[in-house]
């Protein structure tokens, strides 16, 4: 079965991608490089170095392909602050496109990475998928809006789609200066480096860390579920939030405070949607998760 994975030689998508390689699919990547990287890039996939905002060549891309994850866009909330144009390229039209290219093509379904920057700052917490958006930044916009997409190609072409609204995900690969750095990648990075971990604000900031594993069992049981596919949104988090000095404790080291920015303060997802919807739960606790990546860096 060939299955396109956009975005697919950066930190979430190349684990998609091993995993639908694993399970013996056709799978081909689309990814312009600009944040992947060669050695994500399963030998086993095809790639298209190709951006998603090149409509013309996205299409015969996509012929014959039966399911699409969506991972590919510009997903750094400060990035998006100081080049919303750019990121709204990327991060909506871009997304329009691979709609487009999935429409023209007969695709089945389209799972698309939305986020948790969509919520912004709530006062309760956990946050359902009900709960009313209210985005900090322009990538928490884009996102949603690309959100608005899923459901109206569903309604009005019958494009199947999902949205899973990612948390903090974290794991191996994963950048301490890309574009989905968390804060326990750049912590790492200090203690590979020797230098203290820098916080921002007083570090009481609260995360939901959800593990790169779990993200991808939640992928591919996305496409499995015969109810879904009319552009629901669902959570992908793991219902848990840990402090930023939680964390800097967790993984060892002298702390530093520098004065804060803008950011979402506290988050907290509830999974009551996934584990209905996609029998899902996380598995791999922060501090496994921990562990596994100090030996993956060697720390």
């Amino acid at each position: 079965m060939k299955i396109i994975v956009t975005g697919g030689a950066g930190f979430i998508g190349s684990h998609i991608v091993d995993a639908l390689i694993e399970a013996r699919h056709e799978v081909h990547i689309v990814d312009n490089m600009s944040a992947g990287k060669k050695e994500n890039v399963n030998s086993k996939a095809v790639l298209h170095i190709v951006d998603i905002r090149d409509k013309e060549k996205l299409i015969p891309i996509f012929k014959d392909a039966k399911y699409v994850f969506h991972e590919a866009a510009l997903p750094q909330v400060q990035y998006s602050i100081e080049n919303p144009i750019e990121t709204h390229e990327v991060n909506v039209t871009g997304s329009l496109n691979v709609l487009e290219a999935s429409r023209l093509n007969g695709v089945k379904r389209v799972i698309f990475a939305s986020t948790c920057a969509i919520y912004g700052d709530q006062k309760t917490l956990p946050i359902t998928e009900t709960t009313e958006v209210s985005p900090l930044s322009p990538y928490g916009a884009q996102k949603y809006i690309s959100e608005i997409y899923m459901k109206l190609y569903a309604e009005i072409y019958g494009l199947e789609t999902v949205c899973l609204r990612y948390f903090n995900v974290y794991g191996p690969r994963q950048n301490a200066d890309g574009a989905y750095a968390s804060v326990i990648s750049k912590f790492l990075e200090f203690r590979k480096k020797r230098e203290p971990l820098t916080i921002t604000g007083d570090g009481e900031q609260t995360r939901d860390f959800v593990n790169i594993q779990d993200v991808v069992s939640a992928n591919l049981l996305a496409i499995e579920e015969s109810k879904l596919g009319h552009g629901e949104v669902i959570n992908i988090g793991a219902n848990k939030k840990y402090s930023v000095n939680f964390i800097a404790k967790l993984i060892g080291g002298e702390a530093v405070y520098i004065p804060p920015r803008i950011e979402i303060h506290k988050i907290q997802a509830d999974i009551a949607y996934a584990r209905e919807f996609l029998n899902w739960q996380p598995h791999v606790t922060l501090e496994e998760g921990i562990a596994e990546l100090k030996k993956y860096h060697n720390i």
